[in-house]
């Protein structure tokens, strides 16, 4: 008989459900040679300093730094009955193999080893390694059941990354509050630098010193062009003075087409930022509802960092957009020819491929829904379609004139064909989005140099600089995933300020602690 061990009871339940264990007991299910069971999130930890030394329990200066020679771990104090359970049922007789079902990704692998090794067990190891939970999906995972051993290297990754948190974490915020006191003052190997650059634009706002400047502009022929900036108000209405009643002659017409490519599939983070700027939606809210709609089966594995799909899933992909145009709700649902070969590349996804819709969108009641998950559903559906559409075309034309001896310039911009993004602004007028206007660009009038304009008028328009814009998550999540580039040489592998999945959490506690 196999123990399956899920991370959390609904995806449990989902297993049992496809394995036939149907029996409820006291902690897990039971069936059809299956027992299925799961976490709590994780259930062991690393044990607190106390546990290790005396000298440890005081906050002293001198008892830092604190670095165990062997690592200790404990059972959670409020997850100690859910931890029994599993560790009986490891020790089953009748249980000849386990296999972790916990989340495909480091933390989950971390969560399904640490309650191995604590409890004791020695059985064989398997891996259940899915990014979706459609009942297809969970089958085929079984049918493919991977040697625990596999994932060793995950296992010890993440390994490392709680024990450096703890080095960090614990011995950085016990020396700050020993040093400067009053209250505990807290430090993380991640929090402390996302702090660092929240403080550094807070004190670039705070020291800015806003610039008046002036612009001469004349008007003729339906264009209104504008000199640079001019620091003196008098020098401005000097030119425009020069200017006015007089003949402006165009001296440089420039058109050029230009495209704009679709925009690749989601990632976790680039979904949080759209969701942020769009809807208003926290990282951490937006993780949530994404979870939320994976283990509800309509869509694949939210934690991941690949924004390409596996070179297999062309046909998949095919059927998700057909689904999306006969379920998803928008204001236009129009046939198009995908070009779904644009997002598929297998080289460039990691342990999970983007974050696209399932299958289950074409049989399940969307309208039930909560609004908030149903606008995440909807934004991954509508990046499925934007990503696989046609180039965004338009014209760009600068124009330059002459008048009195001063040289005026403008710019506008016209659509020619608007391919991938009649989604997105059909997406933005269905939901009303929150995001802010973009200012449109002027269409100008048919211009050709040598082209005479008589009797023009004249204005001025007053400015002032700008400082740098605070945060938002949206530009706070950009920051953090870009962290450090610029000091890295071209062959470092760029990751930036935490994952997908633990940045929105880094972010809550930064403003929970105040």
């Amino acid at each position: 008989m196999q123990l399956v061990i899920a991370e959390k009871p609904s995806v449990a339940q989902s297993i049992a459900n496809v394995l036939g264990a149907d029996e409820r007991k006291d902690g897990y299910m039971e069936g059809n040679g299956s027992i299925v069971s799961w976490c709590v999130g994780h259930l062991v930890e690393l044990a607190q300093p106390d546990a290790y030394s005396d000298a440890w329990k005081k906050w002293t200066y001198d008892s830092l730094p604190m670095i165990p020679e062997h690592w200790q771990h404990e059972v959670k104090k409020d997850t100690v009955a859910q931890f029994r359970v599993l560790k009986e049922l490891m020790h089953d007789p009748r249980v000849d193999s386990v296999v972790c079902a916990t989340d495909a990704g480091r933390e989950g692998e971390l969560i399904f080893r640490l309650v191995y090794e604590q409890a004791g067990c020695s059985k064989p190891m398997k891996r259940l390694w899915i990014s979706s939970m459609e009942e297809s999906a969970i089958r085929e995972g079984f049918e493919n059941l991977k040697p625990g051993s596999d994932y060793d290297h995950l296992y010890h990754s993440a390994l490392c990354r709680q024990e450096a948190d703890w080095l960090v974490g614990i011995n950085g915020t016990r020396l700050f509050t020993v040093l400067y006191g009053g209250k505990v003052l807290k430090v993380g190997r991640v929090q402390t630098p996302t702090l660092a650059m929240l403080v550094e634009r807070e004190a670039k706002i705070m020291n800015f010193k806003k610039e008046q400047y002036f612009m001469a502009h004349i008007l003729c022929g339906g264009v209104d062009a504008a000199t640079e900036r001019i620091n003196s108000k008098t020098e401005a209405e000097n030119v425009a003075g020069a200017c006015l009643n007089g003949q402006a002659l165009v001296t440089s017409v420039v058109k050029e087409e230009k495209a704009v490519a679709p925009p690749k599939l989601y990632d976790l983070t680039t979904l949080q930022r759209d969701a942020n700027r769009l809807f208003g939606f926290t990282a951490k809210q937006t993780l949530e509802y994404t979870q939320s709609l994976y283990e509800k089966k309509m869509c694949t594995y939210p934690r991941t960092d690949s924004q390409y799909l596996s070179d297999d899933m062309g046909q998949t992909a095919g059927n998700v957009i057909e689904a999306i145009f006969g379920s998803i709700l928008f204001e236009e649902n129009r046939m198009f020819n995908p070009d779904i070969k644009r997002v598929l590349n297998s080289k460039k996804v990691t342990d999970h491929h983007a974050i696209i819709p399932t299958m289950e969108i074409a049989k399940a009641d969307l309208a039930a829904l909560p609004e908030t998950e149903r606008k995440i559903l909807s934004l991954v559906a509508n990046r499925l379609l934007c990503a696989t559409g046609e180039k965004h075309l338009y014209e760009t034309v600068k124009a330059e004139f002459s008048c009195g001896g001063y040289t005026f310039a403008t710019s506008g911009k016209s659509v020619l064909k608007n391919g991938w993004k009649d989604f997105e602004d059909a997406f933005k007028r269905s939901f009303k989005t929150t995001e802010e206007k973009e200012q449109e660009d002027k269409k100008l009038p048919e211009l050709s140099e040598g082209q005479t304009f008589d009797g023009v008028q004249t204005k001025i328009s007053e400015h002032y600089t700008t400082p740098p814009k605070h945060f938002m998550e949206d530009s706070l999540l950009s920051a953090m995933e870009r962290a450090g580039n610029e000091d890295m040489s071209d062959d470092v592998e760029r990751k930036g300020l935490g994952t997908p999945a633990t940045r929105a959490d880094i972010i809550e506690k930064l403003v929970k602690d105040g």
